[in-house]
């Protein structure tokens, strides 16, 4: 990192920007003075504690938002042994304290605490900030303590007897005669009249003053000395008792120093990361997630209010990206945007940009951009490059980001060709991480040759003659400067010449560049179509099996009522008959008796029967939904294509294959197991012998499911993982971001289906892309009421615990 890349980029506004977010001076001051870190577990730390923060304010938690006064300077004299604080200094001190305290426990709220363990460390000064506001009040001033009281009492009694006997001057005719002015002075602390000086042996005093005329003498009467000495005194000693309370409060915060110390470098630090997360509210900001790629997705350069968002991939093995393209066509703007964000990353700072942004924690950014000439160092346009570009190729690593504008321009264009290859080649060796613009038409095709090089483009409207803004990775620009001459006021004919002298050496490769261009417009359009029918089939598999979830518990449903209302059967049947058999005990048998058992087992005999209707109904209803969901599922599995047509009719084949009819052989869903039929059952007529595993069981037909031929798939285990994804603890180690995050989804689904309200997601720490990943996800899941990370006992930061609602 350096000056000149920082001034370049102008990184210092931003820093600007952000320390105006910041409630105090010092904090402020820090972020002004901060570089953005190269140390990929501090960048992403950084980030973590910001993100935390930034996610408490979404929450709105009651943010306390109160100015910190700046101590710094008050505290070495805490250090002086008998040293007094001033009224001000004990004031900002206990202020000061007193809103640490409240930033702390509004900090205390995030879930999980604050990563880091910054806040766990700082020291409690809630008791020094309360000895302060004994001795003052809130607004600053002395609070009207008993051992200032009776002092003040004092010399108010002084100054009623003090004005009485000026007022035998001021308030007689006489005595206004002899007065310039009838309201008395103040000298030296003194009151004074303001005497003629023609009648100066009238008034008998002390002199202090003589005006300039000689007109005036102001006059302190021999009976307002003595008032006036007995003030003065009172005033002393009023002065010494504050003394020595302010002395023996400042011996009392004295005893604190070092926690004080500790608590203001701790408070500024958290203010800092409160602006950083506070400009990032402000701004809509996405933290870019950490990896070996850079992926801008819908990037906007920050300081320019009506940005077009850029799109820009260099996966890890493309090293170099070289920009092609009109004038104006924004290649310096994409440079700046992309340099101006990695450092914004490495200062914990929320992106202008989607999600989805990912880009790697470099160790130094270095531009060369713009105009370098300079009369005063007698350096040329080209040579101001060189001199740059110099010391980037000396500075710059594997893990350096590089941006050169316009390289080897500014000389002969065959020379200047030639040292920018030899300048991508050396920086490449290294390692290092370049994006170029040039309007060389050789570098075009060093790109297409250099392995890690890739060529982009900026696009540029051929029918309205303007840029769009839109990166085209892949393929080469042309520089259109003919096309914006003209429309620049060219004279046309002055166009057109120019026109025939590149007609015969240009047309072949603009031929080639524009079909490249349509090539790379179809397949964005191929992809747009596959990516969206991707996500149709994945949302129609996971309402099957949301439908599959329902079903099974419908089933369990049905079974607990039928559980019950047999037992309930049974319990008044079980009573009557037990009466039935005590009167017969108890009585001789008759006729009317026998009459009551027999309608008694006639009456049990027939709520039997009707039970058993019922529940083969029940039966029945839940045989012809499994058949309707394995019939949908077998038209959808069978007419997915790579066209896009997924799940569309054809109309030379069938939508789905007709489920074959129950016969020894046939594969069957039984309840929530795949099974085969092996034969009737021979003791009950209308059931089947069927297969599970190794068992063998008597099912009726109404337990059974045909399962159609074509793609086999088993419901019931579809049942079962979702089902099983419904548990405590879910491991997402090992997994890719996508898998992972598509693992959580049917985790919340299968979840909320089983009524399992709190469970546990185990991401690791690594290097964090996990963990923000499903931070992020949870975050914009409606049905997630809270998530924090779980105690350091039970993983810490690895592990996350999550409550839905």
């Amino acid at each position: 990192m350096n000056e000149r890349t920082f001034r370049l980029l102008e990184y210092a506004e931003i820093q600007n920007r952000v320390a105006g977010r910041a409630l105090s001076e010092e904090a402020a001051q820090a972020i002004r003075e901060e570089q953005p870190r190269v140390c990929a577990e501090e960048a992403e730390g950084l980030k973590a504690r910001v993100s935390a923060i930034l996610g408490l304010m979404n929450r709105g938690e009651g943010e306390p938002r109160e100015p910190l006064p700046a101590i710094l300077p008050i505290l070495p004299k805490l250090s002086v042994e008998g040293a007094c604080l001033e009224i001000e200094e004990a004031y900002a001190l206990g202020i000061f304290a007193e809103r640490a305290e409240r930033l702390k426990s509004w900090l205390s709220k995030i879930p999980g605490g604050l990563p880091g363990g910054t806040l766990s460390g700082l020291p409690d000064c809630s008791a020094l900030a309360d000895r302060v506001f004994r001795l003052l009040d809130r607004e600053g001033k002395l609070r009207d303590l008993p051992e200032f009281r009776a002092i003040r009492r004092r010399i108010a009694n002084l100054r009623e007897g003090l004005e009485a006997a000026v007022g035998r001057y001021t308030g007689s005719e006489e005595g206004r005669r002899m007065l310039q002015s009838p309201l008395p002075s103040q000298r030296d602390g003194r009151l004074v009249l303001a005497v003629k000086a023609n009648f100066r042996g009238r008034i008998r005093g002390i002199v202090h003053e003589v005006s300039a005329t000689g007109q005036t003498i102001f006059v302190e009467p021999e009976e307002v000395v003595e008032r006036n000495n007995g003030i003065l005194i009172e005033q002393r000693a009023l002065d010494a008792e504050i003394r020595r309370a302010l002395r023996d409060l400042t011996g009392d915060i004295a005893v604190r120093r070092e926690d004080l110390a500790a608590l203001r470098r701790g408070i500024v630090e958290l203010e800092a990361l409160r602006a950083r997360a506070r400009y990032s509210l402000e701004t809509n900001g996405a933290f870019a997630t950490a990896g070996p790629s850079v992926v801008l997705r819908e990037a906007r350069h920050p300081l320019l209010g009506a940005a077009v968002p850029i799109d820009l991939v260099m996966a890890p093995e493309v090293r170099t990206v070289i920009v092609t393209g009109p004038n104006t066509g924004g290649k310096t703007v994409a440079l700046k945007t992309l340099g101006l964000l990695a450092l914004m990353n490495q200062s914990g700072l929320a992106l202008p940009a989607a999600e989805g942004t990912s880009l790697p924690v470099f160790d130094g950014v270095y531009a060369d951009i713009g105009d370098e000439q300079s009369l005063s160092q007698s350096l040329s346009t080209f040579s101001g490059h060189m001199v740059n570009i110099a010391a980037i190729a000396a500075s710059a690593t594997a893990r350096s980001l590089a941006l050169l504008d316009e390289l080897g321009s500014g000389t002969d264009p065959e020379e200047g060709s030639a040292i920018a290859m030899a300048i991508l080649d050396h920086l490449i060796e290294k390692g290092a991480r370049l994006v170029v613009t040039t309007h060389h038409g050789i570098l075009k095709n060093y790109g297409y040759t250099r392995e890690g090089v890739e060529n982009a483009s900026m696009e540029f409207d051929a029918r309205t003659l303007s840029p769009t803004f839109r990166i085209l990775m892949g393929i080469p620009g042309e520089s259109r400067a003919l096309d914006i001459a003209g429309r620049n006021g060219l004279p046309p004919e002055i166009v057109e010449k120019a026109r025939s002298y590149l007609a015969d050496e240009r047309a072949d490769v603009s031929a080639l560049i524009r079909g490249l261009r349509d090539k790379h417009r179809e397949l964005d359009s191929g992809r747009g179509l596959v990516r969206a029918e991707e996500l149709r089939l994945r949302e129609e598999r996971r309402k099957a099996d949301l439908r599959d979830l329902r079903l099974r518990q419908k089933e369990a449903e049905l079974k607990e009522r039928g559980l019950g209302q047999l037992g309930g059967f049974l319990s008044e049947s079980r009573k009557t008959l037990e009466n039935l058999v005590r009167e017969l005990r108890e009585a001789e048998i008759t006729r009317e008796k026998t009459l009551k058992v027999k309608e008694f087992f006639a009456g049990l005999e027939q709520a039997a029967g009707a039970f058993k209707a019922e529940l083969e109904e029940e039966q029945a209803e839940i045989a012809a939904i499994r058949r309707g969901i394995a019939e949908t599922s077998a038209s959808g599995c069978a007419g997915g294509s790579p066209d896009g047509a997924a799940g569309r009719p054809q109309s030379d084949a069938p939508s789905r294959n007709p489920p074959p009819d129950l016969a020894p052989g046939a594969e069957v869903l039984a309840g929530e197991n795949r099974g085969r039929i092996l034969r009737p059952d021979r003791k009950r007529p209308g059931a089947w012998i069927v297969q599970i595993g190794s068992l063998k069981l008597s099912m009726s037909a109404a337990e059974l499911v045909p399962v159609p031929p074509g793609p086999a798939r088993s419901y019931a285990a579809s049942l079962d993982l979702v089902a099983a994804e419904a548990r405590p603890e879910l491991s997402l180690r090992g997994m890719r971001l996508d898998e992972a995050l598509e693992a959580l989804r049917r985790q919340i689904d299968a979840a909320l289906m089983a009524g399992l309200r709190e469970f546990a997601v185990i991401h690791g720490t690594g290097e964090g892309v996990l963990q923000k990943g499903v931070h992020d996800y949870l975050r914009g899941e409606n049905t997630v009421a809270d998530f924090r990370f779980s105690r350091p006992e039970l993983g810490g930061f690895g592990r996350t615990e999550v409550t839905l609602k």
